[in-house]
Formats: structure tokens, sequence, C-alpha cells
């Protein structure tokens, strides 16, 4: 299929497929326009969402063999694959098609998988049996960040977009309140806007990150109406980056250290570090993270040293684990 940025299609006898998107049917390329001036007929395909039918005021167009025998005659299409298009593009036609975002061309996929035809395992999946990927591929992008490696980080986060897309898509089959991707999206901008009134609406500047971040939380607070300072921390979330956070919000409102939990267990501990440690600016999951990191490598590197000389790492017993673990 060939795609053109300027119209030839006025010459006799030549036709032409306009190909618009079915996620954005509103929208057709600037090539199709002298394509339609100087046509002889322009038809609607079967497939063409009523909504461009209605705005480009055209008849439905007739069988293949009859549309293949009009001079000068275009067919707006969503694909080639439509009989009527299939035909005039088995018979020469030119196509001219509307370049769609790849942003805009993943959600249409999304939909395709998701759609009767499509796939089947992609057909079954919830909100629910969902969630482990998101979480999965969320700490895949973590790794590759972490490690610095680009390529990764490219494919981690198109595979996190994967999962809004998903799960957006999923949400507009919800009969009783259906939403998708372009809501989140709108609700997104909206969200971003509001919480950065001094570049959009030129109020009081912002000159400083925790200046920035004293009022988005100010304004997020206003805006959801929270009763209190711990409303909208995921309780979910890792326990270090729970502890973290909880520390940070009511480090906010002055509560002080001597009210953190104050017993002897290993929780309490670590409840004390994590969130002290979030209150002087050390995020603890990271910290705690890197560390694991760190020490997983140093038990690979002994057990590699091990091996090196003739000694299988798992007889290792305390005294083989520090003859061979790694100094510094």
């Amino acid at each position: 299929m060939t795609s053109f940025s300027t119209a030839t299609s006025g010459t006799a006898g030549v036709a032409t497929v306009v190909l618009v998107s079915r996620a954005m049917p509103g929208f057709l390329p600037a090539a199709a326009w002298p394509v339609l001036r100087s046509a002889d007929a322009v038809y609607g395909a079967a497939d063409l969402p009523e909504a461009t039918r209605a705005a480009l005021d055209v008849k439905a167009a007739p069988r293949p063999e009859e549309l293949a025998r009009i001079p000068r005659v275009v067919l707006v299409a969503v694909s080639t694959d439509e009989p009527g298009a299939a035909e005039l593009v088995r018979r020469g036609a030119e196509v001219v098609e509307t370049p769609v975002p790849p942003l805009v061309r993943a959600a249409e996929v999304m939909d395709r998988l998701r759609s009767p035809g499509g796939c089947p395992w992609d057909a079954v999946q919830t909100h629910e049996s969902l969630v482990q990927y998101l979480v999965e591929e969320t700490y895949e992008l973590l790794d590759a960040i972490e490690e610095g490696d680009r390529t990764a980080m490219r494919e981690e986060l198109g595979d996190v977009l994967l999962q809004v897309l998903f799960h957006a898509r999923v949400a507009a089959e919800d009969a009783g309140d259906p939403f998708g991707i372009d809501e989140v999206a709108d609700e997104l901008v909206t969200k971003l806007v509001n919480r950065h009134p001094h570049i959009f609406t030129g109020a009081e500047a912002v000159h400083t990150p925790d200046h920035q971040e004293q009022r988005w939380e100010q304004l997020k607070q206003a805006e959801k109406q929270r009763e209190s300072v711990i409303d909208g921390v995921a309780l979910g979330q890792p326990a270090a980056a729970l502890a973290g956070k909880l520390g940070q919000r009511t480090g906010r409102r002055g509560l002080p250290l001597d009210l953190f939990p104050s017993g002897s267990d290993e929780g309490a501990k670590l409840f004390r570090i994590a969130a002290a440690a979030r209150r002087a600016g050390v995020d603890p999951e990271g910290a705690l993270r890197a560390t694991a990191k760190d020490f997983a490598a140093k038990v690979r590197a002994a057990e590699r040293e091990a091996r090196l000389n003739g000694i299988d790492p798992a007889t290792l017993d305390a005294e083989g684990w520090r003859r061979f673990w790694p100094r510094g």
C-alpha cells in the first residue's frame, strides 16, 4: 500500500481510497481534500464511522463491482480490508492515509486485541487479573532505571503503557461506569493544569522544587477534600515505602518522632528507621533495595570464586563463605 502526501487522483479514471483512523474519525489527511473536491463521486465504506459519514455527507457505497466502474470515485474507509476498498486497491486505486500518531495506534491495537475476533487471552482479562502484570512491569521498569539501561527503559515504559491501555479498555466495557483512555488522559491534563496554577493561570510563581512539592500537596488536599494527612497514601505499597511515606506525610503536620511506634519488636524498629529516613530526605525503599542488590551481587561473586577454586557453593559453611566473600 502506498501513502501519498499530495493528491494526484484528479486525472480521469483514477479512483482513490481515503483511509481514516477509527480512533480519530473526525480527522482527514490534508491530501484528501483536493481529491474529494475533484471527485466525480464520493462514498462511505461500510466500515466508516457514522460520525465521519455524517460530517462528509456521503452516501453508502454501492457493491464493489459497481463502485469500481465509476470514474474518479473516492471511497472513504477505515481499512483496505473492507470489500469496496479492497476491490478499488486491487484495480490500482491510489490510497491516501490519515497519519496516526503511535500513541493512538497503540490504543487501536489494544482495542482490536480486546474486541471480538481478537486475542482470546486478552478478551477474558479483568482489572483484577491484570494487577500482577502491572506490578511486575513497574518493577521491571524500576530495575531498568536503576541499571541505567536505556534500551530496557524504552521497552519497559512500553510495557507499563500497555497496562494503562489495557485497564482503560477494560474500563470502557463497564456498563455501569464506562470510561476509556481519552477520559483517563483528559483527567490527567486537568489535574496537571490545576496543580500548576503558576504556569497555566499566572498564579504566584514557584521557584524551587520544594516549594512546588508543598504547593502540590496543598492543592491536592483541597481538591480531594481530604480529612486526614494520610488520606491518599496507598496502603498496599511495599512496607518500607509505606513507612517512609507515612513518616513524610506526618512530618509535614509536625507529628513528633517520639510518637512513632515505640515497641522493641522488629516491625516497630523497621518502621522507625524507614519513617525517619524519609523525613531526612532518603527514600528507604530505594536505599534498602540498593543495599539488597549489592548484597546479592556479593553472594554471586563468592559463589563464582568458590567454583573457580573447585568447590561447590552449595557445600560452603560459614568459614567458606567468609573465605570467598569479596573484599571492600
